[in-house]
């Protein structure tokens, strides 16, 4: 659905300005967000209008993360010797194949037919960046000290994702699959209401139930073991938190159940794409150890720059665009095996 969308913005004829989005890629992008996340929207007059504004945003803002330079780092055994990122990004040479290894997408592209005289693959590579502060020796001119707090950089939780034959091909599947992000935002947030009314539904039934049973606990045999007080303090309690409950209820139902909530929904996600999907330059030195150092410092140092890629609030990597060749990647053991290597 969203691949040719993808192409356009993703594949290097994403045009020379970001706001020269043209009218058929804004309706096919308002046509895909609403098949995914609503078609029933397309029930509202006017819809396309509607949308119009914050798809234009989003693709500005798409736009301009395409235009994020991303070199391709090749991964191999002696790149980790040579390369200053493939030499931060994994503890040891051994562990560039074993990552090639781990991923299930690289190993089904090679294995196509299709890709049979591919000799190398290019994808994108995700990681986890930890900052860790240690307390270790240091030489500070002729003298050793003891216990100097150092920042350690390490990554891990290494993913590859995406392969595909060029560059580009890569680029624009993981355009593809930022674009399919938004719309699962989108529609998360219209099944949270959806939840959100639901629980509300059975609370206020809950509430209703309880009190009922107050109120013929009040004019019933209960005042015999009862304080007639205590009983009509909790129907108040009661009632007051059902009209509180019902007042909740609405308002879910009412942000849900029209074609102008989702819409709405629509817009809170698709008019601010930069809190929901984000790319950021980060510079970087560090020595061979991971430590960081600063810009004075001296002898053999990894002079990087990250690109991180953050997604929600839940989600922040470290991606590369990488070069894989066919020669590098281990061959495949079953776990069967693996599980016989033990017995």
């Amino acid at each position: 659905m969203f691949e040719r969308l993808a192409a356009a913005l993703f594949g290097g004829t994403q045009g020379s300005a970001a706001g020269s989005a043209d009218a058929p890629l804004v309706a096919e992008l308002i046509e895909a967000i609403v098949e995914a996340v609503e078609p029933r929207i397309r029930h509202r007059a006017r819809y396309q209008q509607k949308l119009d504004a914050c798809v234009r945003l989003a693709i500005a803002h798409l736009r301009e993360m395409a235009r994020v330079p991303l070199e391709p780092i090749t991964l191999t055994r002696r790149a980790w010797s040579s390369d200053p990122h493939v030499n931060a990004f994994f503890a040891t040479a051994d562990d560039v194949p074993e990552c090639l290894g781990r991923s299930r997408e690289l190993r089904a592209f090679f294995a196509d037919p299709v890709n049979r005289e591919v000799a190398e693959a290019f994808g994108l590579l995700a990681m986890r960046r930890t900052e860790r502060t240690v307390f270790a020796p240091q030489l500070q001119g002729d003298t050793v000290r003891h216990d100097v707090p150092q920042v350690t950089v390490s990554f891990s939780d290494h993913r590859l994702i995406a392969p595909g034959a060029t560059p580009a091909a890569t680029r624009v599947e993981v355009g593809r699959r930022i674009m399919q992000r938004l719309a699962q935002v989108a529609l998360g947030r219209i099944i949270a209401v959806d939840m959100k009314a639901t629980e509300l539904q059975e609370r206020k039934a809950y509430l209703g139930a309880r009190l009922r049973m107050l109120k013929l606990a009040a004019d019933g045999m209960e005042s015999l073991v009862s304080d007639p007080a205590t009983v009509a303090q909790q129907i108040k309690e009661t009632e007051r938190e059902l009209e509180s409950t019902v007042e909740g209820y609405i308002d879910a139902k009412a942000s849900l159940a029209t074609l102008d909530g989702y819409i709405d929904h629509v817009h809170a996600v698709f008019g601010h794409p930069e809190q929901h999907v984000q790319l950021v330059a980060t510079p970087l030195r560090v020595t061979r150890l991971g430590v960081k150092v600063e810009d004075d410092a001296a002898g053999p140092v990894n002079d990087l720059t990250l690109t991180e890629l953050a997604i929600g609030a839940e989600f922040k990597a470290v991606i590369a665009l990488v070069r894989c060749p066919r020669s590098e990647l281990p061959p495949e053991v079953s776990r069967l095996a693996q599980g016989e290597r033990y017995l």
